[in-house]
């Protein structure tokens, strides 16, 4: 079993709902607030912390939840080879890992924001970024790491280890399953560590578990991935 299949296979859609918020409180209800309340503030928000904090996820539930709402954002991230330009129906600007943005994505993401924060028509859009530090350590073009850093700013703590078994046993509790130290180990060393993919496993196993009259085991989880 490849690592990497095992994390496509079992990655669960971001949403606000599914992210574990454990030290991260104030920021999810920030983003709940924001996405909830029709009468949007454009003041902007910067999400920053180490890789596995939850940024990214963070960022793709909030283009989840806008756009079942029916309205259209702007995305960029490193991989955003050529950006398209500013869209005046876009009702937010997400700007994920801006840290590794090239200069010409830094020069789009200024657009995006001036645009954002002074459109044409309509009032002004809410821009959302993440980052791996703090705006002050962002290594920016001076005016757009300015501008990222002058709204709401909340740092993510990613879960240490001792905290991501705290709360797996706990779901576990909850729902009634019993989770040995070799299947926690199994499932932390061969899945994704993102807690709230976990989640979702917890959830699978949890139900082909009673589907199977089967304790959860290392088999159960091997023959589970090979049932799917």
């Amino acid at each position: 079993m490849k690592q990497l299949a095992l994390d496509i296979g079992l990655a669960p859609v971001p949403t606000l709902e599914n992210f574990v918020p454990v030290g991260n409180e104030a920021a999810l209800d920030h983003l709940r607030l924001w996405v909830g309340n029709p009468q949007r503030s454009p003041v902007p928000t910067l999400l920053w912390g180490e890789g596995g904090s939850g940024k990214t996820h963070l960022l793709r539930a909030v283009r989840e939840a806008v756009r079942e709402h029916g309205a259209p954002v702007g995305w960029m991230d490193a991989s955003t080879h050529d950006p398209a330009d500013f869209d005046e129906r876009w009702e937010a600007v997400l700007l994920d890992d801006v840290h590794l943005y090239t200069a010409t994505q830094q020069a789009a993401a200024f657009n995006w924001f001036v645009n954002a924060q002074n459109p044409a028509h309509g009032s002004a859009r809410w821009v959302l970024a993440t980052s791996d530090r703090p705006p002050a350590d962002l290594l920016l073009r001076e005016d757009l790491r300015t501008r990222l850093g002058w709204g709401h700013v909340y740092q993510l703590r990613a879960l240490g280890e001792s905290e991501r078994r705290s709360v797996l046993r706990r779901a576990a509790d909850e729902r009634g399953v019993f989770l040995g130290d070799e299947v926690m180990d199994f499932m932390l060393t061969r899945f994704s560590r993102d807690l709230s993919s976990l989640m979702l496993l917890l959830e699978r196993l949890d139900g082909y578990a009673l589907r199977t009259q089967r304790a959860i085991t290392i088999p159960l989880i091997r023959s589970m991935l090979e049932d799917e």
